[in-house]
């Protein structure tokens, strides 16, 4: 597991933890540091025009991923009300546990935030999108610590977890806010651990037929490829499994229609992924994407870094398409065509596409089966809807 470093606070943020409701949430004991992060991702004051959050894109009622896309699209809206990004905006579930950004020892780039790895923790993640023009839209970080400074019970908070006046000055102020929302996301709120799989680890609940059958196939080098890069831990039966490895691939996903008709890109649009981040140079890394986590994959669609796909069992016939010799396995069920030609070819990850055999329709089902036991807990009930 990746552990991350701890932050200095002041001797209030170790006081007593404070008791404080998400969303409707279970009660989550959080400490000072982590409820001054959750008010911070909630507060709209912080983008331009005052109407959009973290949460916005991030909705903890919806597997903080963002339930406000349209159905052909995955590209969230934002604070001015007309502009749209051209990537998925992914779940931020889990995400304490990606490594910072680097290269492991093969040459390979593992871990960072966003799709291509660009940012290198959560903190520095938690600073992009209120300074993104087509997101939160504030201009720099000088109006931003002037918002905060609106509210005195933030000045106050900032002062005792941190050092007084730290909102006084917009570099200062700006890093204590990345910090805070972070220390939140690092909370069990975001990573409760206590989805059917977990209960069925702690000997709790059993699973169906089918996903058994699921998790026998999902964790199997033989018959799928699934763990080639969904798996973080050497056993399948690890506790705190984050079904990620967080390796950088290109699997062929095909263009999203939606990226020219809805945020306005050329038709000819590519997007580059890993290539696109700063640190990365190398023409090899083109159309590569980081791995996302798969807990509570099943309630945070649409999938891929564009959203191409609106269902579950849709990614699933996408993977066997490249094992399998069927005619019918050619064909997106969603749109009933031809899955999309990848956009750059000369990258694809080959080896860990074609690993293992082509499934029948009982054995992809189970898959969904079992990826659908991944849902927290407090989730649920989103996967009857």
């Amino acid at each position: 597991m990746h552990k991350t470093k701890p932050l200095c606070f002041t001797s209030a943020a170790l006081a007593a933890l404070a008791l404080s409701c998400s969303d409707g949430f279970a009660q989550q004991a959080l400490s000072p540091m982590e409820a001054l992060g959750e008010a911070l991702f909630h507060d709209e004051n912080l983008s331009l025009n005052r109407s959009q959050s973290c949460a916005s894109c991030h909705d903890p009622e919806a597997g903080f991923s963002d339930p406000r896309r349209s159905a052909e699209g995955a590209f969230s809206l934002g604070d001015d009300g007309s502009s749209l990004g051209n990537r998925n905006a992914p779940t931020a579930s889990y995400a304490s546990f990606i490594p910072a950004f680097h290269q492991a020892e093969d040459g390979d780039w593992v871990g960072g935030l966003f799709w291509d790895g660009r940012a290198a923790d959560l903190a520095e993640q938690a600073g992009g999108p209120p300074l993104n023009p087509i997101e939160m839209g504030l201009p720099n970080k000088a109006m931003l610590v002037q918002r905060l400074q609106e509210d005195p019970s933030y000045v106050q908070r900032f002062d005792a977890l941190f050092a007084a006046g730290v909102l006084e000055e917009a570099e200062h102020g700006f890093t204590a806010m990345t910090q805070a929302i972070a220390a939140f996301e690092r909370s069990a709120v975001f990573a409760p651990f206590d989805s059917k799989y977990d209960r069925y680890l702690a000997g709790k609940e059993e699973f169906t037929k089918e996903e058994e059958l699921g998790r026998t196939l999902f964790f199997s080098e033989q018959f799928t490829n699934c763990n080639q890069c969904h798996q973080l831990r050497s056993s399948p039966m690890g506790a705190q499994e984050t079904f990620s490895d967080y390796s950088f691939h290109n699997i062929g996903v095909p263009r999203n229609p939606a990226v020219v008709q809805e945020a306005g890109m050329a038709a000819d649009f590519v997007d580059d992924g890993l290539l696109a981040n700063p640190k990365v140079n190398d023409p090899a890394q083109r159309g590569k994407f980081r791995t996302p986590t798969l807990r509570n994959v099943a309630v945070t669609s649409p999938y891929m870094h564009n959203g191409v796909f609106q269902n579950l069992r849709t990614v699933v016939l996408f993977y066997n398409q490249f094992n399998s010799k069927a005619e019918a396995a050619r064909i997106n069920p969603e749109t009933q065509e031809i899955w999309g030609a990848p956009p750059v070819p000369g990258t694809l990850s080959v080896k860990e596409l074609t690993h293992g055999p082509a499934l029948d329709d009982r054995r992809m089902d189970a898959l969904v089966a079992f990826l659908r036991t991944l849902t927290d807990q407090r989730h649920e009930h989103m996967l009857d809807d």
